[in-house]
């Protein structure tokens, strides 16, 4: 049997790979500090379990709507207006098996065969991965920390040829944790309209912001679509549930993509998810975020002593990206002596794309302050060993 040719360029994550080793050794006794991981280390904020656990009790677990939950749409539509301003319709909104089902869904009704998509570079591996499994063309567009690691409208504009379709882009992104500011959001959104194609946000980091409060893309026009998540700001990683926006004259085809890929979100996640706009969740959630705050204001100056460069701070999500390439040549390399040189775990640039990636390195500030610490003092001891 012969495997599709597709999987070729389909790479896996080798953040996972690294979790493994430090699992295994981990299993052997050793203590390993985790600063790899893209995941809030919090519990669930007990609300949302307490409003899992109302559901289950009168144990009518079914199918909803492909669409999701009527009364989820329609507070994520409150969402928008309390925290934007904005009038979102509860009719644009479709509830999705985590952000990767919400993109899968939005690029599923956009790309066809040999469609280019343009993509930052570092970025998030499964947005290429996405456009390549539906036979479109993932294209780099290499950005650097002189635009705060996010593509500009020259940079659009150069690199946009007849087979271009679209620009997927994140705000906050995953691993520079840097923002459009919305000017340049504007700027791109105003470019690609003009040239027939359409602008994907990835705003799954959005609420996890510091010092500046980011502005939503859906505030510029209703003919963008935009991806959201239950995981990062809420807390929720493993009940896997996000949502999408689109313009309305997509929703129905989104629809029968959604009813042929997964059937219906998760109906527990989503009953969970009712209470996470409540203010009891939403006083949890916003002192997480000033816990993150005070750990990113640990990470950064410990890192920049330890002869990391950083020349784009980030002002969302939890991570750091920052240059290695002062303390090695090779990042994969580097996280491996890392790892069981010093019982440290960070992901290498490998798995972000091809904007030299042997140079860089994410550190995601996932653990607490203690951890943190701990985990700066062995990279001290290590790098002084050598």
């Amino acid at each position: 049997m012969n495997l599709a040719v597709r999987m070729a360029q389909i790479a896996p994550f080798h953040v996972m790979e690294l979790m493994a080793r430090a699992q295994a050794l981990e299993a052997e006794g050793r203590s390993i500090i985790h600063l790899e991981v893209g995941e809030p280390d919090f519990a669930t904020a007990e609300p949302i379990l307490e409003a899992a656990k109302r559901f289950l009790a009168g144990g009518h677990v079914h199918y909803t709507a492909a669409l999701g939950l009527r009364e989820l749409r329609e507070a994520i539509s409150g969402h928008y207006r309390t925290r934007y301003g904005l009038g979102i319709s509860p009719e644009r909104i479709v509830i999705t098996a985590g952000a990767s089902g919400a993109l899968l869904l939005a690029l599923g009704v956009l790309v066809n065969p040999g469609d280019e998509w343009l993509l930052p570079d570092p970025g998030y591996p499964c947005n290429r991965h996405f456009v390549r499994l539906l036979e479109g063309k993932p294209v780099s567009l290499p950005v650097a920390a002189a635009s705060n690691y996010q593509p500009t409208v020259a940079q659009l504009t150069a690199s946009w040829t007849p087979h271009t379709r679209g620009l997927l882009v994140a705000s906050p992104a995953n691993p520079t944790g840097t923002l459009l500011d919305p000017a340049t959001m504007a700027g791109l959104a105003a470019s690609v309209a003009a040239r027939g194609g359409t602008l994907l946000v990835d705003e799954i980091y959005h609420g996890l912001t510091y010092g500046v409060d980011a502005q939503s893309a859906l505030a510029i026009g209703e003919d963008i679509f935009v991806i959201n998540s239950f995981s990062k700001y809420f807390g929720m990683t493993g009940w896997r549930l996000g949502w999408l926006v689109a313009p309305q004259r997509y929703v129905r085809e989104i629809e029968k993509l959604a009813q042929n890929l997964y059937i219906a979100p998760s109906t527990i996640a989503q009953h969970a998810a009712l209470a996470a706009f409540t203010p009891e969740a939403t006083a949890i959630l916003e002192s997480r975020r000033h816990e993150f705050s005070l750990r990113r204001d640990l990470l950064l100056p410990g890192l920049r002593e330890l002869g990391f460069r950083i020349a784009a701070e980030p002002q969302g999500a939890f991570y750091v990206y920052a240059d290695s390439s002062k303390l090695a040549n090779d990042s994969f390399e580097f996280a491996g002596k890392m790892l069981t040189e010093a019982g440290v775990a960070a992901t290498p640039g490998l798995d972000f794309g091809s904007n030299a990636p042997q140079h860089h390195m994410r550190f995601a500030y996932t653990i607490d302050r203690n951890r943190i610490e701990e985990g700066l003092a062995r990279l001290a001891g290590f790098l002084n060993s050598g």
